[in-house]
C-alpha cells in the first residue's frame, strides 16, 4: 500500500469541496425520497405521519438554546408559585434540602500527594487535612455568616439555599467577591448570590451567535463573560430606578484562574447555555392537583352543612277535598293553615336542650334534614395517584411526600428510601459539591497567598499546573442516610467493617454524616474520663456478639456452661 502524499489523501476531502460528492444523478431527490417513504410508511411507528393517534403530533424540532430561552422566564415563574402556594411541592422542596444537605455540611479534605508529584505520604495528608478542615470550618459555619456576602447565611445555608433554588429554577447563580472595605472579615473571600432572573443579554436583545441567555461564549460555547442587571427587573428601587435597566459583565474567571462566577446546571442536551427547572414537566398536573385539592375542599364543607324542610304528612288529594274544588276557596283555607302553623310554632322559640333549639312542629308535620353535596374522592387512590406523580417528579418516594405510611412495610420502604438515596445523591454531586467546592477553593486560595496555610509550606506551588485541583481535592458530608431498623442496618455496617467492604470513614458519612477522626477522638477522651473514674467499659468482643447476633462465647465461658448443664444430673 502506497503512502498518503497528501492531508487529502489521509483524511479525505476538504469540507465544502465537490471532491467525492456523488452525482446529482446518483441520490433521489430529498422531495422524491419524502414522496417513496410516505407511500410506504418509516420504520417507526412513533415517526408515522399516517398514524391516526400521531397524525396531528408534530413538534418542531429546535436546538436546545431554542427551546429552552423563549419559555425560561414563564416555566420559572410558574414553578415558584407552585413552590410558594402548594404545600406538598414545598414539603418535596424541603425534603430535597434536607436529603441533600441537612443540618451540616462539613469539609473532607483529600489533597493528592501523587498529583503534586510527591511521595504518597498519609502523615501529611492527614496533618494537611486536620490544618484546613477545622480552619475552613470555623469561617465557613461561623455564627457571624463570614461566607455569605449578605451576611445572611453560614456555608450550609449558602448550599441549602442552592439546592432550593436550583429545584425551581434549574440552575445556580452566584459570584466569588473579594471585599476589600470591610476590614473586620477575617478573609475578605464572600458568595454573592444572584437570582437567575438577572442573568439576561444586555437591553434585552435577542439570543443569537456567541451572546444566549445573557451568557457571552467562546466558539467552542464555553462560557467567557456574564451579563448580569444590577438589579432585578421587578424591583422597586427608589434611590435609582435605572438600575433594572443597566447591566454589568463579569468575566466566568479571572486572568490567574480565581472563579469570579459560580453558574451550575446539569446540562441535558448538547450546547446547552442555561437551565430550566425539572417541575416544568409536571407543573399542568401539579396545577390539576391542587385545584382539584380546592374544589373538594369546598365540597367538604358544603357537605358538612344541611338543608332543612318542614313536610306535611297531608296527603295531597285532601287540600281539593277541603277547599270544595274551588281555587278561592283552597287559597283561603292554605293561607287560614299557614297563619296556624306560624303562631302555634312561634310560640315554641324559646324551647332548647342544652342549647340546641327544638322545632315545636304543627300536628301532621315533620322536620327533613337534607345534606347540600356529595362528597368526593378525597383521601382515595385517585388523590394518592396523584400525590405519586408529584413525589416521582420531585424524586422523593410518596411515604415521605404524603407521610402516610399505612400501606409501607420494611422491605417496601427500604426500596423506596434507596432508590430516593440514589436521586439525592446525585443531586449533592452535581449541585451542592460543585457550589460548596468553588468556595472552598476560593477560600483556600486566599487564606494560602495570606500564609496561613503552616502545612503548605515548601510544597509545590499552587499555581502550577494542576496543583490547584490536587490541594483543594475534597469529599462533603452532609445529611447521614435513613435507617428504618437501626438494628439490622448496624449489624450489616459492622459485617461490612469485618469484612473489609467498607471503611470507619465511608460508615460515618453514611449512617451519620459525621467525620470519622472526630468521632475517634472523641471516643478517646470518653475512654480517658471512663479510665481515670474507674468504670467498667463494655468489651469490644461483646458489643460484637450483640450486633451480630453471635451467641457464640469465649473460650473461657464454654466449659462453665458445660459444667452447668451437668450439674443438675
Amino acid at each position: 500500500m502506497s503512502k498518503p502524499r497528501s492531508v487529502q489523501d489521509l483524511l479525505g476531502p476538504l469540507p465544502g469541496s465537490d471532491e467525492g460528492r456523488p452525482s446529482a444523478g446518483a441520490v433521489p431527490s430529498r422531495a422524491r425520497r419524502g414522496r417513496d417513504l410516505a407511500l410506504v410508511g418509516g420504520a417507526y411507528e412513533g415517526a408515522s405521519v399516517r398514524n391516526r393517534e400521531l397524525a396531528l403530533w408534530s413538534p418542531p424540532l429546535r436546538s436546545a438554546d431554542a427551546d429552552i430561552l423563549y419559555d425560561r422566564e414563564t416555566a420559572t415563574a410558574r414553578a415558584r408559585d407552585t413552590m410558594r402556594n402548594d404545600a406538598y411541592v414545598q414539603a418535596g422542596a424541603s425534603l430535597h434540602k434536607d436529603g441533600v444537605v441537612g443540618s451540616h455540611y462539613l469539609l473532607n479534605a483529600k489533597p493528592n500527594t501523587l498529583a503534586l508529584g510527591m511521595k504518597e505520604d498519609a502523615t501529611w495528608e492527614d496533618e494537611f487535612a486536620e490544618e484546613v478542615e477545622s480552619k475552613f470550618t470555623l469561617w465557613a459555619e461561623s455564627p457571624d455568616n463570614w461566607p455569605d456576602a449578605s451576611r445572611h447565611n453560614t456555608l450550609t445555608g449558602l448550599v441549602r439555599l442552592a439546592v432550593g433554588i436550583y429545584l425551581a429554577s434549574g440552575e445556580v447563580l452566584a459570584t466569588g467577591e473579594y471585599i476589600r472595605q470591610q476590614a473586620s472579615r477575617p478573609y475578605q473571600t464572600a458568595i454573592q448570590m444572584i437570582e437567575s432572573d438577572r442573568l439576561s443579554n444586555p437591553f434585552g436583545t435577542i439570543s443569537q451567535g456567541n451572546m444566549r441567555g445573557g451568557i457571552e461564549r467562546d466558539r467552542y460555547g464555553a462560557a467567557e463573560n456574564y451579563w448580569i442587571r444590577n438589579s432585578h427587573q421587578s424591583d422597586v428601587n427608589t434611590t435609582n430606578p435605572m438600575l433594572a435597566s443597566q447591566w454589568t459583565s463579569y468575566p466566568a474567571r479571572m486572568s490567574w484562574g480565581r472563579d469570579r462566577v459560580l453558574h451550575i446546571f446539569e446540562q441535558e442536551r448538547v450546547d446547552q447555555t442555561r437551565g430550566i427547572s425539572g417541575m416544568v414537566t409536571a407543573l399542568k398536573e401539579m396545577r390539576t392537583t391542587k385545584h382539584f385539592r380546592d374544589i373538594m375542599l369546598q365540597n367538604a364543607v358544603v357537605n358538612a352543612t344541611f338543608a332543612a324542610s318542614i313536610e306535611s304528612e297531608i296527603p295531597a288529594q285532601s287540600f281539593e277535598t277541603l277547599g270544595g274544588g274551588d281555587d278561592e276557596a283552597l287559597v283561603t283555607w292554605a293561607e287560614n293553615y299557614l297563619d296556624a302553623v306560624t303562631e302555634y310554632s312561634g310560640g315554641a322559640r324559646s324551647l332548647t336542650l342544652d342549647g340546641v333549639r327544638i322545632p315545636h312542629l304543627y300536628p301532621g308535620q315533620k322536620l327533613q334534614l337534607r345534606p347540600a353535596g356529595k362528597g368526593g374522592p378525597m383521601g382515595t387512590e385517585f388523590e394518592a395517584s396523584l400525590l405519586r406523580y408529584i413525589a416521582a417528579n420531585l424524586g422523593v418516594s410518596y411515604e415521605e411526600l404524603s407521610r402516610d405510611y399505612s400501606q409501607s412495610n420494611y422491605s417496601s420502604m427500604r426500596a423506596a428510601l434507596n432508590q430516593t438515596d440514589k436521586y439525592m445523591s446525585a443531586r449533592k454531586r452535581m449541585v451542592a459539591d460543585r457550589f460548596a467546592t468553588v468556595i472552598y477553593r476560593l477560600w483556600f486560595e486566599e487564606a494560602m497567598n495570606k500564609g496561613q496555610i503552616e502545612t503548605i509550606k515548601g510544597k509545590p506551588a499552587f499555581y502550577d499546573g494542576m496543583n490547584k485541583d490536587a490541594y483543594t481535592k475534597c469529599e462533603w458530608l452532609g445529611v447521614g442516610r435513613d435507617q428504618i431498623d437501626e438494628l439490622k442496618e448496624t449489624q450489616a455496617a459492622v459485617l461490612r467493617l469485618n469484612n473489609n467492604l467498607s471503611t470507619l470513614e465511608r460508615e460515618h458519612a453514611r449512617i451519620h454524616g459525621a467525620d470519622w477522626r472526630a468521632v475517634l477522638k472523641q471516643k478517646a477522651r470518653e475512654k480517658a474520663v471512663i479510665d481515670e473514674l474507674g468504670l467498667q467499659p463494655v468489651e469490644q468482643q461483646q458489643m460484637l456478639n450483640a450486633l451480630t447476633g453471635d451467641e457464640k462465647t469465649s473460650n473461657e465461658e464454654a466449659p462453665a456452661k458445660k459444667e452447668k448443664k451437668k450439674a443438675p444430673a
